[in-house]
């Protein structure tokens, strides 16, 4: 069963042993490795599309006539463009990672290094994340608590800092610049406030074409709250069960209900004086809620307990539930992308 950190027992302290075997010794990596450099070239090769988008957008007398985005994505000169979007998320998603590896290390719960999931071109972000894989069982609500949060809250604080030196070197235009067909993506109330601090009040009819740096801080965010999400096994779930204990089970399902609604009556309500509202209303939803939905439910609702699932958590472990609350508020984006209409 699972026990706490070494240290002196006090007297009639409940003692659990620990479920745990020593690691091998050495993990095969080989394919971590592999997925790690397939993805460090995908991610590339997205940065470098956005780059050029956005030279196409503000000086497409930079870009050569007869360019070939085929022959770019085997080309140095152009790939290198997409360094500072594939440098920013990998690091933002690899300290994620490795936040939850590290915690799970300090608990002597084994688990396995980050994998990388590549997404080739013409995937606008290049990756699926990463995740790792727990090898076997918590101990404790306490390890839950630490291993669950350990990643957004990690990941959080470098997203914040890429998001803050990319909306620095992002630039402000016209609507009229702004292309139809281009990806919008929404703001949440850290990035509004972030944007309006760093860039100050947009004027009307502008809108910022934000620096890659600054667009893999946003995803950051976004990934954070995708993970923070209060269901399941994702990083909000495991929050949750360390808090609530046997409770998970209703939160989760409850979740999932107000996320269902939130995709189908949530803003925005443009809709409602639309001449066609069935199709402005479902123009207005965002079919990746609809995904997180179905993979809830494909990857399962509920939540195994830790070997022992009776030890409260401090206070300590509490505020950082609770800040893990904040960081999803303050992120959350109702509409995360839209599409810019003519």
């Amino acid at each position: 069963m699972a026990g706490g950190m070494n240290g002196d027992v006090e007297e009639g302290e409940e003692v659990y042993e620990q479920d745990w075997r020593p690691e091998p010794p050495r993990q095969r990596i080989r394919l971590n490795v592999v997925l790690f450099f397939l993805t460090a070239y995908t991610t590339t090769a997205a940065g470098m599309q956005m780059a050029l988008g956005m030279q196409f957008a503000l000086a497409p007398d930079r870009i050569p006539q007869d360019f070939d985005f085929l022959m770019a994505l085997i080309t140095p000169s152009y790939l290198w463009m997409g360094l500072p979007f594939s440098v920013s998320l990998l690091t933002i998603l690899g300290i994620h990672e490795m936040g939850h590896y590290l915690a799970a290390r300090r608990w002597r719960v084994r688990a396995s290094l980050p994998y990388f999931i590549p997404f080739p071109p013409p995937s606008p972000i290049g990756t699926m994340g990463a995740v790792i894989k727990i090898k076997s069982r918590i101990p404790n609500r306490r390890a839950l608590m630490d291993i669950g949060a350990a990643g957004p809250i990690a990941g959080f604080v470098v997203a914040v800092l890429a998001l803050g030196i990319g909306l620095h070197y992002s630039t402000i235009v016209p609507n009229a610049e702004v292309s139809e067909g281009a990806l919008q993506f929404g703001d949440s109330l850290l990035s509004g406030w972030m944007s309006d601090l760093i860039l100050g009040p947009l004027p009307p009819g502008y809108d910022v074409y934000i620096h890659p740096v600054g667009f893999a801080g946003w995803l950051g965010l976004f990934v954070t709250v995708l993970n923070l999400l209060p269901m399941g096994q994702f990083d909000g779930g495991h929050i949750v069960y360390a808090i609530f204990g046997r409770k998970h089970r209703l939160i989760s399902h409850s979740t999932l209900l107000l996320l269902a609604l939130f995709w189908a009556f949530g803003p925005s309500y443009g809709w409602l004086d639309a001449a066609y509202p069935f199709q402005a209303w479902w123009d207005s939803r965002w079919p990746g809620w609809l995904v997180w939905i179905f993979m809830a439910l494909i990857l399962g609702r509920q939540h195994p307990p830790p070997s022992d699932p009776y030890t409260e958590l401090d206070r300590p472990r509490m505020i950082v539930g609770c800040l893990s609350l904040v960081i999803f508020v303050l992120c959350f984006i109702p509409r995360p992308i839209s599409i810019v209409g003519p």
